[in-house]
């Protein structure tokens, strides 16, 4: 029996020594070895106004906009940079332009970025997302938020397609690509995502990619691969409350397929009654031929339970749909609507706060809308628009 004790007693004090020892390093190539080319050289994806990796919305509405509609439009979430090379290694180093941090979302997601890869069968395959490395303000300038990461080394050496998505909730100064010193890096040979083709998307912080493990699992990059069409993000975090300057900017870019306006969980009641039409009317107005899809807030995690919420949620909803009806009774063409039902998935396992979304949520948020989105591209018929062309019942305060 002590001989047992004392076998069980040196295999615990074994394993404790291994939580405290050192994680061996992965054997990957040392990115001070690799040759780092600027990112902006190569084909740049996913953004609506400048190439560039300041913000997402206009630079001239500077000046004019709330501060903090645009301090968090210089997140860069959505964007990619899309590339062809044949090194053997592939890494990234980029410049933070916060470093920030959040309870409820990982650093990967904040501040991450991924590499993916054209396989063989034509489809976008996740390779790896890099460790965000916080940097104490008090002792480092924030300025000086570095990243270093090699994605995957020891590659065959062949010519292969890469796609490189940005962080969600932080911008990047400067972002620079690794490759071997004597491997060729040019501009993607495959034209994915197509070209001339774009769908613009408009909400808050759960469209901007809270709170995704990482920059390649917000709804808009998985829609973007599903469907092979340039996806711009222009979900801004607590902003999303139908800026009639965000409606003009909007109806300014080019090459359009659908705009996507998602913005009723930043709006109170009120909002959704006295700005969605203005908002949607100035799109349609400025641009006709371009469809809009508007999509229902969502039902949070606790507002079945909620005695406030339960009905709170589903009153803004009854306002934004009320205008819909209205918008489509002056002209039903090009506008279209999105309910709720499983908006997050058939169960309340898509969020990680009660309201923002998981890498579940993300996964069948994009499910639900792909549907609508296939078929504005196939110039088809948009499905599941019997229901929601007629009015909700009115919801007692």
């Amino acid at each position: 029996m002590k001989r047992f004790l004392l076998s069980a007693v040196v295999a615990l004090l074994a394993i404790v020594g291994s939580l405290h020892a050192p994680l061996q390093a992965q054997d990957f190539t040392d990115a001070d070895t690799l040759r780092f080319v600027d990112a902006l050289d190569f084909r740049m994806i996913n953004y609506a106004f400048d190439r560039s990796f300041e913000s997402r919305i206009p630079l001239t509405l500077r000046d004019s906009v709330r501060t903090t509609l645009w301090e968090r439009a210089q997140c860069t979430s959505g964007k990619a940079i899309r590339f062809a090379t044949n090194s053997r290694a592939v890494a990234v180093r980029y410049n933070l332009l916060t470093n920030m941090h959040m309870m409820h979302m990982a650093d990967t997601g904040i501040k991450g970025t991924d590499l993916y890869i054209l396989d063989d069968d034509g489809s976008w395959q996740f390779v790896n997302c890099n460790r965000p490395v916080r940097i104490d303000s008090d002792v480092r300038p924030r300025e000086d938020s570095i990243q270093r990461k090699v994605y995957v080394d020891k590659l065959d050496g062949r010519m292969h397609e890469y796609m490189l998505y940005l962080p969600l909730y932080d911008g990047v100064r400067w972002l620079e690509i690794g490759v071997d010193s004597t491997a060729v890096i040019t501009q993607p040979q495959v034209e994915s995502p197509r070209r001339g083709k774009k769908f613009i998307f408009y909400g808050t912080s759960i469209l901007q990619g809270g709170c995704a493990c990482r920059p390649g699992m917000v709804a808009t990059s998985i829609i973007q691969r599903d469907l092979d069409i340039e996806c711009v993000n222009i979900g801004i975090s607590g902003e999303g409350k139908m800026d009639s300057c965000m409606a003009r900017a909007m109806a300014s870019i080019p090459d359009v397929e659908a705009f996507i306006l998602d913005p009723v969980p930043n709006c109170t009641k009120n909002m959704c009654d006295s700005l969605t039409y203005g908002f949607v009317n100035i799109i349609r107005t400025l641009r006709p031929e371009v469809p809009i899809i508007m999509v229902e807030g969502p039902m949070y995690s606790y507002a079945k339970y909620s005695s406030f919420y339960g009905k709170y949620l589903p009153q803004k909803n009854y306002e934004f749909h009320k205008n819909y009806l209205k918008l489509r009774e002056e002209n039903p063409r090009n506008l279209y609507y999105v309910d709720c039902e499983n908006l997050w998935g058939p169960n309340n396992e898509g969020s990680v706060d009660g309201i923002h979304l998981t890498d579940i949520g993300f996964y069948f948020y994009a499910m639900k809308l792909e549907p609508y989105l296939r078929a504005i591209l196939e110039k088809r018929e948009v499905p599941f628009q019997d229901k929601v062309n007629k009015p909700y019942p009115p919801i007692e305060d």
